[in-house]
């Protein structure tokens, strides 16, 4: 997925990205240059700059293992050759990844800054992530920030795009380079116990969209991966908000198929024992519905029986990010999802890889194809806004001559840690 961009028709513009190379920028350039240098990615796992992690990973691991005449000298000595030729089976217990998905709103970057400060309390060593675009601020400290690789508003001026597109395609092009991502993390990972990552409420982007799949994809198949889908337990106190939320859930848990965790947020304003109920009783919920007399009333109801399996495995935690109620169930919660992760999770990896690695492929091209489309757009539509506004005539082609150039910096981008 690397090479995303070196196959679009029409190169970014350099205020979308932000370069690593101060030779790219011109005086008057809006953006702030980095000091990092490109780091060359670790060899486990990941064959070439141009691979991502998961696709190295499943050509690595599907290579089969050659049998040996000769039986192991000591079981050590198997488990470490059958790691040496398998990347899945020498996945580490630690680090965690925890990446918290959840509506905007529903209070899952204040939820990341009460569990960063508690683990730091513990003397747990934490590493931050924050996959949010067009977050402002951020109270908790950040080893690697996207606002420092891709410019939110410039991409959606240049694609014209509104706030949600923007936030995709910025992810979208932050994904690109997420090989760089596991390269900084593989430098500190042996001294790590936890990796949590912050997203956008954007839910989508793991409902549907290739770079959330390609991003826990490259996670899980380094690391021990979960994830944590925050929602604000006041919105659900009504019935059918509630099996909206489940349903968000339910999907985001087939989509990804990791180890899960529902954290119910802000208990401190309403209690999170009757959604629990709701969960475990059929008749309970029901009963909620019924007192609705909607039509998406009638759809919930009808589609709760569905849902009865889906809660009955499920984890599911009452939070609230101010008081820190609820924090000790959510650690047990994550320990029970870590172990789960290598009794299912790794032996379906080891069983799907194939299939994994085509489906994976195919996301990848048709991300590639839908993003060429858009550039193709995107120039056409530009010159039609200036020629409205009177802005139209021979800049554009020195416009163009720039963009061209640009082409070879976009390849070289870097991200860097904080």
């Amino acid at each position: 997925f690397s090479y995303f961009l070196a196959r679009t028709s029409q190169p970014l513009p350099s205020s979308c990205l932000k370069m690593n190379s101060l030779d790219s920028m011109d005086d008057d350039d809006m953006l702030v240059p980095t000091t990092a240098t490109p780091t060359p990615l670790a060899p486990a796992a990941r064959t070439s700059a141009s691979a991502s992690a998961p696709a190295a990973a499943a050509a690595a691991a599907a290579t089969p293992a050659t049998s040996s005449s000769t039986p192991p000298v000591t079981s050590g000595l198997a488990d470490a050759d059958m790691a040496s030729k398998d990347p899945l089976q020498s996945i580490p217990r630690k680090p965690i990844v925890i990446l918290m998905i959840g509506m905007a709103g529903s209070g899952k970057t204040t939820w990341m800054n009460r569990m960063v400060f508690r683990l730091q309390a513990q003397k747990k060593r934490v590493y931050t992530v924050n996959l949010d675009p067009a977050v402002r601020n951020i109270s908790y400290p950040v080893n690697i920030d996207i606002r420092d690789t891709v410019n939110y508003k410039e991409v959606m001026k240049h694609f014209g795009l509104g706030p949600n597109g923007g936030i995709m395609t910025s992810l979208n092009l932050f994904a690109t380079k997420f090989d760089q991502v596991l390269t900084l993390i593989d430098k500190r990972a042996a001294e790590l116990d936890y990796i949590l990552i912050d997203t956008p409420g954007q839910i989508e982007v793991f409902n549907w969209s290739a770079s959330g799949q390609i991003i826990l994809d490259a996670l899980a198949v380094s690391y021990t991966t979960m994830v944590c889908y925050v929602t604000d337990a006041a919105r659900c106190s009504k019935p059918v908000t509630f099996m909206s939320n489940m349903l968000y859930a339910c999907s985001i848990l087939y989509k990804t198929k990791l180890p899960f965790v529902i954290a119910f947020n802000k208990i401190d304003v309403m209690a999170a024992d009757f959604l629990q109920e709701w969960m475990q009783d059929f008749t309970k919920i029901g009963s909620a519905l019924s007192r609705e007399s909607s039509y998406v009333a009638s759809l919930a109801k009808s589609m709760s029986l569905a849902m009865e399996e889906f809660y009955q495995n499920i984890r599911s935690v009452g939070v609230s990010a101010v008081t820190g109620q609820g924090c000790e169930d959510f650690e047990k919660a994550v320990a029970e999802a870590a172990a789960e992760f290598h009794e299912q999770y790794v032996p379906f990896l080891l069983e799907q890889r194939r299939d994994i690695e085509e489906k994976r492929q195919r996301a990848i091209e048709e991300q590639v194809q839908a993003f060429e489309k858009s550039t193709a757009r995107t120039k056409p539509q530009k010159r039609m806004r200036e020629a409205r506004l009177g802005q139209g005539g021979g800049g554009d082609d020195d416009d163009d001559e720039d963009m061209d150039d640009l082409q070879a910096d976009i390849r070289d981008i870097s991200i860097h840690e904080r």
